[in-house]
């Protein structure tokens, strides 16, 4: 039962002094009672332990799901606030591997053969995270020669967990917005149905590997990026094999110092690379965290594990983008302007009020690089703005958001001193200029023809369709509403189970239909 499940989770998280974090002076008295009641459970070695090592450790107790929600949450300081944020965004997806020979049966079952008829050698894994693991091994091609890949492995039963627990999350969320006013503008349950679609995608390695592939296209010209090839015969649902990546993980500073690489060309490459897949493509890696990013010895960026990804359609590339370029060339009445065209702030509030509003939260960061600038009051400051303007979370750019912040944060541990609007200024500047400008007004020109064109040539068949549709509307006018056979022998049945105001109900339903349809012709 998801109840059941949630006081479990409860129970865990004070037995490891999550609740012993909260510290809010205003909360009402019933809270603070549950709350000192929750810290009776807590243990005593937990006192010392920091507040990321307490979350860590009661969300790896829970399982996988429960890692998973951290982490994304972590991205949404909204709707769990500022602190605790900060504290999630320390969360390592790493959990106990499981066994070898689980990994090698779920290989062998997956992909319909023995594991030693698949590879030459299939070793320990070497890393393990909340929804899979990842093994080193040795394939031998056709014409004799060996090379080294990478084979991903789902863990056994974690699907099944995953939708239980999410029978928890769903709960929570409805409550929140049922019990809960100023919760419903930041949609709780919209929010878990982002989770959930994420989770789904992120299980079936097939779309990994398609995702991996098309990343690789979209990619094949970029300076310094590029994603490892797909071995598709070796890949199923439950198993992704790919090229074997030999390189510095981007969390591995000393390491990148020592090799020679540039750091702030490197994050550079990130912030620059993100945006120019985001804008350019509308397809981009949303889990580019550092254990997700390696550096050649050639200095080139490779992304690997795209079990998480994220699409713009090319109207919310074209906002993002207006309001990129309205913040980096300071013309904050443009960006509130776009909020407003795009839908993101309701009509009934003032554009001008709105833009001074943006002006705030942009002015402090021009002429400061990143070590000057509380982004923690940046983005407090943000979310003041959003509830004081009563905007709506927008579900289709949670991923976004979430990809952002992330990015960012990778750039700024390689250039502390990284100024992001400067850096990005290049790419969206760019695209600005060749989707906004003449060229691109006459490209949207173009398919609009193109669009109009399409709908000229299907306009005979919607005649037809429309012929016919009047023809049997003016049938039920002459001569009444007919069913077929079928229909009328379900209604019989229908007739049969239920009681005489049941079937009341269903002539009543049939009536409405035809008087519905008399109206349309007269």
């Amino acid at each position: 039962m998801p109840l059941f499940r949630l006081v479990r989770a409860g129970y865990v998280m004070a037995r490891e002094g999550v609740f012993g974090l909260v510290s809010l002076p205003d909360l009402p008295a019933g809270p603070r009672l549950g709350l000192a009641v929750a810290r009776l459970f807590e243990r005593r070695a937990v006192r010392d332990k920091s507040a990321d090592l307490r979350l860590s450790d009661a969300l790896n107790k829970l399982g996988p799901s429960y890692v998973k929600l951290g982490q994304f949450l972590a991205t949404r300081a909204d709707v769990v606030g500022k602190d605790a944020a900060r504290e999630l965004s320390a969360l390592q997806d790493r959990l106990p591997a499981f066994s070898h020979d689980a990994a090698r049966a779920a290989v062998a079952e997956q992909l319909d053969r023995p594991v030693d008829e698949i590879f030459v050698e299939f070793s320990e894994p070497v890393a393990a995270a909340s929804i899979a693991q990842v093994h080193p091994a040795i394939v031998r091609d056709k014409d004799g020669a060996e090379r080294k890949v990478a084979v991903k492995v789902l863990r056994p039963g974690v699907s099944r967990r995953f939708q239980r627990d999410l029978q928890s999350y769903y709960l929570v969320a409805q409550l929140a917005e049922r019990f809960h006013a100023p919760s419903r503008r930041l949609r709780p349950v919209a929010v878990v149905d982002t989770l959930a679609q994420s989770v789904a995608m992120e299980m079936d390695f097939r779309l990994e590997a398609a995702a991996l592939s098309e990343m690789a296209e979209n990619t094949a010209g970029d300076p310094g990026f590029r994603v490892p090839s797909v071995d598709w015969m070796r890949t199923s649902k439950g198993v992704l094999t790919m090229e074997w990546i030999d390189g510095l993980k981007l969390s591995d500073l000393d390491g990148l110092k020592e090799a020679g690489h540039d750091l702030e060309a490197l994050g550079a490459t990130v912030i620059q690379s993100f945006l120019r897949h985001t804008l350019r493509d509308g397809f981009f890696h949303a889990d580019m965290h550092q254990g997700n990013l390696f550096v050649q010895d050639d200095g080139t960026l490779v992304a690997v594990d795209f079990g998480i990804i994220g699409r713009l359609n090319k109207h919310e590339r074209r906002v993002l983008a207006e309001i990129l370029f309205g913040f980096i060339t300071r013309n904050y009445k443009r960006v509130a302007e776009v909020h407003f065209e795009a839908g993101y702030v309701p009509a009934d509030q003032d554009v001008d009020m709105f833009a001074q509003a943006i002006r705030a939260i942009g002015e402090p960061i021009h002429g400061h690089d990143a070590s000057e600038i509380s982004m923690a009051r940046l983005l407090t400051q943000l979310f003041e703005v959003t509830e004081l303007f009563e905007m709506r979370t927008q579900t289709q750019l949670i991923m976004l958001q979430k990809t952002m912040v992330v990015v960012e944060g990778v750039a700024r541990s390689l250039n502390p001193n990284l100024d992001m609007w400067k850096t990005a200024e290049p790419v969206v500047g760019a695209w600005i200029k060749d989707n906004l400008g003449p060229v691109g007004k006459l490209r949207d020109a173009g398919d609009a023809i193109s669009a109009l064109s399409r709908v000229a040539n299907d306009m005979p068949l919607f005649a037809d369709r429309i012929g016919r549709m009047s023809e049997e509307l003016e049938k039920m006018t002459a001569t009444g509403l007919r069913f077929d056979s079928e229909t009328a022998e379900a209604i019989g049945k229908a007739e049969a189970r239920h009681t005489r105001s049941g079937r009341v109900a269903l002539w009543v339903i049939a009536v409405s239909l035809a008087v519905i349809a008399a109206k349309m012709m007269f």
